[in-house]
């Protein structure tokens, strides 16, 4: 469906309907907050293992959807390849070696179950150096998919401070 599609009022009778198994639909099991908590841990240990150089950033494509959507108060991108969303994330994890990351605390989340294949984490994370020193406090939120890919990361948008 092209974009601008998305942005019109279509009649219900002139909808184009969907005829796909709900295991089509979906691809995997039905979200529920428990278990996007319990993935989303596993996502930020790889995050925090790419940090300290552990893993490459590539590693990380695991969790990330294509298109990834990116929202922080500098603008707003489509990340449509793989490529892009690398070059992104290499960018930022950069940024976390040169401060010397060590890992990220959780201070706050909260998990909002959208509808059958849809969450929202939101959280607030605390970024450590190894010897304990906060580098940073990034408030983000995360629209985690679960789509034939499985369980993915498909927006991402920083709050504000």
């Amino acid at each position: 469906m092209r974009a601008s599609l998305l942005c019109t009022w279509v009649p219900k009778k002139a909808r184009p309907r969907l005829r796909l198994s709900r295991r089509q639909a979906i691809g995997s099991v039905i979200v529920n907050d428990n278990d996007v908590s319990r993935w989303f841990a596993e996502y930020l240990d790889a995050f925090a293992a790419c940090g300290r150089g552990e893993r490459n950033a590539a590693s990380l494509l695991a969790y990330y959807g294509i298109p990834l959507l990116l929202a922080t108060d500098d603008g707003f991108v489509a990340l449509t390849s793989e490529d892009q969303v690398v070059a992104v994330a290499k960018q930022q994890i950069d940024g976390m070696r040169a401060a010397s990351y060590d890992h990220s605390d959780v201070l706050h989340s909260d998990v909002t179950v959208l509808n059958a294949t849809s969450a929202i984490y939101r959280g607030e994370f605390s970024r450590l150096r190894g010897d304990g020193v906060e580098i940073g406090r990034p408030a983000v939120s995360y629209l985690v998919t679960d789509g034939l890919a499985g369980r993915r990361i498909s927006a991402l948008a920083v709050h504000s401070p």
